[in-house]
């Protein structure tokens, strides 16, 4: 292992740390000023870095920056004494992993430092394997199945049919065929069958000619000529309308069709996979399916199993998705402690993948610090525990009373922390007793004067459940509307409403607010600043 650095003006500090982490076997290196720390890094690198905020030659900030521009993965905490909090917290915004007040306690420094390690060594092993990572992630014999039998249709122009629960990640199979195959040269072309209407669904696979119906203006390819000599891929083909079955039929059978309105018949060199979350042999038993046309699909099937068929994939699919979501808000990735894996891994996802990636957004968006602990977690993991090493691999029923969220009733299909539900109950019981958290005759949740106009807070009703109705009209309204802000948005206002009424209740004093509420103190401190409230 690399040895902790400790950069400290101080000798007795670093007299201090030194024997401490000897005492645990940690390789240590010390430095007395950030330009020998620099200098140092030119031929070496340390696995923690722990560094004061104040020395002569330079700052612990000045350093943290540097230091963070050349290894952003590398744990930083900053040591600090208490009239130097505030620019400590502002440290957090440059990476900083945690930060340490002088004078400290010894054994929780040792421990914050041991913390650091483990997760830099966890986290060099999680990069190694994210920098190979293919464009799947799977070790369950379940998915080493699938992916024999895409190594196996490499070769092949038959047609496949995927099934498997939604959220699953049937298009990433359906873009590995096309990648691995003969055809990989060649357009990759998808269509939601499920998400077009009927009237537009046979112009989109087929095309139309001028003046075919009102508003055709010009003519048009469908997705057969533009996925000639590629692949067409038939998401949810199990809600096709019946008489469009037909003429795919024909389509599959003699590979000839004709655009709509068009007389002149037209050739597609085409390999066709379709994809399902539904039965098809009922369908076709409810005589909403052509027989004729499920055997012609189903050829080749791939049944890609449902996430919580393979929970040993779980750890490198959150890893993946965490680092996914830090690079696509431009923050630094989040990390994710052990306890907080295994509820995640003792989750039953009926969401599947989907889920799964919607929830690491939502952490990266929502945790209050750079480790994600198990308390961080969305209010339908809190009750999961974890699995002992004898449990089978499929779980009972998921936690009792919850049910797969509609689209908009919760954030990004999500629930909200329990600190945040609380908050609703508190707002609930003031508004009972003709108070409320904000003062009296304030209503809960109402807008105060001192926020910006972008992050005016949701008005509620008092009722929990009530609050969360709310949201969905609000939320519903703004997608409906075409608003593509609305995370963004509604996110915003949430937070704000929170803080405020934290700061409300504490006489604005902020850290006893973040303790109230369950973050961070440099969380709310960039959050006030971010949110633009006046405390």
């Amino acid at each position: 292992m690399k040895p902790i650095w400790i950069v400290d003006d101080d000798q007795s500090i670093r007299f201090v740390l030194e024997k401490a982490l000897a005492r645990e076997d940690l390789p240590v290196r010390s430095f007395t000023n950030s330009r020998d720390v620099l200098a140092a890094l030119e031929d070496d690198e340390p696995q923690v870095l722990v560094s004061d905020i104040r020395m002569p030659g330079g700052s612990g900030i000045d350093l943290l920056s540097k230091v963070k521009a050349r290894f952003p993965g590398l744990p930083v905490i900053i040591m600090t004494a208490y009239s130097d909090l505030d620019s400590a917290v502002s440290a957090f915004q440059g990476g900083a992993f945690e930060y340490l007040p002088k004078p400290f306690d010894l054994p929780k420094a040792v421990e914050l430092i041991r913390r650091a390690v483990d997760e830099s060594v966890r986290e060099d092993v999680a990069d190694e394997r994210l920098q190979q990572m293919p464009e799947m992630l799977g070790q369950a014999p379940a998915m080493q199945d699938v992916f024999r039998a895409i190594g196996r249709l490499s070769q092949s122009n038959v047609t496949v049919l995927i099934t498997g629960e939604s959220g699953s990640g049937k298009e990433l199979v359906a873009q590995a065929l096309h990648k691995h195959s003969s055809r990989s040269g060649g357009p990759f072309v998808a269509i939601n069958t499920a998400a077009i209407p009927k009237d537009l669904l046979e112009s989109e696979l087929f095309g139309h000619e001028r003046g075919a119906f009102t508003g055709a203006q010009t003519m048009r390819r469908g997705r057969f000529e533009q996925a000639d000599g590629g692949t067409l891929f038939l998401d949810e083909i199990g809600d096709m309308p019946f008489d469009l079955q037909t003429r795919l039929l024909r389509v599959l059978s003699d590979g000839q069709f004709y655009r709509v309105g068009g007389h002149h018949p037209l050739k597609s060199n085409v390999r066709v996979i379709a994809a399902t979350h539904q039965n098809l042999e009922d369908r076709v038993r409810q005589g909403v399916f052509r027989e004729d046309l499920f055997h012609r699909l189903n050829v080749i099937r791939l049944r890609l199993p449902p996430l919580r068929e393979r929970r040993e994939d779980v750890a490198a699919l959150a890893r993946f998705f965490l680092q996914k979501s830090g690079k696509d808000l431009g923050v630094d990735a989040k990390r994710i402690s052990e306890p907080a894996l295994a509820k995640l891994t003792a989750f039953d996802f009926p969401g599947n993948v989907r889920q799964l990636e919607n929830i690491c957004h939502w952490l990266t968006v929502m945790a209050p610090s750079q480790v994600i602990e198990s308390k961080d977690l969305p209010p339908e993991l809190m009750g999961v525990q974890p699995l002992a090493p004898s449990a089978p691999s499929s779980l009972s029923a998921p936690m009792q009373g919850y049910a797969p969220p509609e689209p908009v009733a919760q954030l990004g299909g999500l629930g909200l922390p329990d600190s945040h539900a609380a908050m609703a109950s508190a707002n609930q019981s003031a508004a009972a007793s003709g108070g409320s958290m904000g003062g009296a005759g304030e209503a809960p949740f109402a807008q105060p004067s001192s926020f910006p106009a972008s992050a005016a807070p949701i008005t509620s009703a008092a009722a929990p459940a009530s609050w969360l109705s709310d949201l969905e009209r609000e939320a519903r309204v703004r997608l409906e509307s075409g608003a593509t802000d609305v995370w963004d948005a509604l996110t915003r206002q949430f937070e704000a409403q929170l803080i405020h009424t934290a700061l409300e209740i504490t006489r604005g004093r902020r850290i006893e607010a973040a303790q109230k509420l369950g973050i961070g103190r440099n969380t709310i401190t960039r959050k006030i600043q971010e949110l633009g409230i006046q405390d």
